[in-house]
């Protein structure tokens, strides 16, 4: 799950600003990353299927299924976004872009299923010139990569845990749980980080060391960051990692 780098939502609904959160949502290809999410998620859900008894293995698919319902995502995401993205306009005009339609499509390849399948091993070694490499650092430092990754493999790494606490409520007490949680995210963290440069050589593979360049300027400028920390934000309240949902 290392290279499922973004799946999240957004979409605004104050009326001023509906039409260029929507366009946005759409080009940048978040709802095939909901989807290639919902894949990791099934795939995950059948591993344990062999391992459990039946009655436990269908509480863990409700329960897990009912954590990640599309809409619930939608809302926690949403309200993250409106609150964090003042101004989605610069986002929107990269990603309308041949280059940034480019971006997406190059990402949304990297986290489909097949290819997860193909790289579950690992990624091949990519070369590179060093003014490559050098942009790809550019872009490493820019992009909430690492905190973003973590928070999509704790998601699916915690769907069994999710259901075991819900089925056996104050099996770990909170302050236990979120120290775990805690070390677990930081963990996952530096393991991206250590191959995060190779990552994305891989992943904008396709890309030219021009629009490498353009692309990284725009990651690492102001309206760039606001919308990856945005972004990121959405993500942590889109997946809600360790957080109680009962409510």
């Amino acid at each position: 799950m290392r290279r499922l780098l973004f799946s999240l939502l957004m979409f605004c609904v104050l009326p001023a600003w509906a039409d260029s959160y929507d366009q946005l949502y759409k080009v940048a290809g978040w709802p095939e990353q909901r989807a290639h999410f919902n894949d990791a998620l099934s795939a995950a859900q059948q591993r344990y299927q062999s391992s459990l008894p039946p009655a436990v293995f269908q509480a863990l698919v409700n329960n897990s299924n009912q954590r990640f319902a599309p809409q619930a995502m939608d809302q926690r995401a949403e309200a993250q976004m409106r609150q964090n993205l003042r101004d989605p306009q610069p986002a929107l005009g990269f990603f309308q872009s041949p280059l940034g339609r480019k971006v997406v499509a190059a990402e949304l390849l990297a986290t489909r299923r097949d290819q997860l399948a193909k790289n579950a091993k690992g990624l091949p070694k990519m070369q590179a010139s060093d003014n490559r490499l050098l942009i790809i650092g550019h872009l490493a430092q820019a992009l909430p990569a690492r905190e973003a990754g973590a928070e999509v493999s704790l998601a699916i790494a915690g769907v069994a845990a999710d259901s075991l606490s819900s089925m056996i409520p104050g099996l770990l007490g909170a302050g236990q749980a979120q120290g775990m949680l805690n070390g677990q995210r930081q963990r996952l963290m530096d393991q991206i980080g250590a191959d995060l440069n190779n990552t994305l050589l891989y992943v904008y593979r396709d890309l030219t060391d021009t629009e490498l360049e353009e692309f990284a300027t725009f990651a690492e400028s102001t309206e760039g960051q606001a919308y990856y920390q945005a972004a990121l934000a959405a993500i942590r309240a889109g997946l809600a990692v360790g957080q109680n949902l009962g409510q």
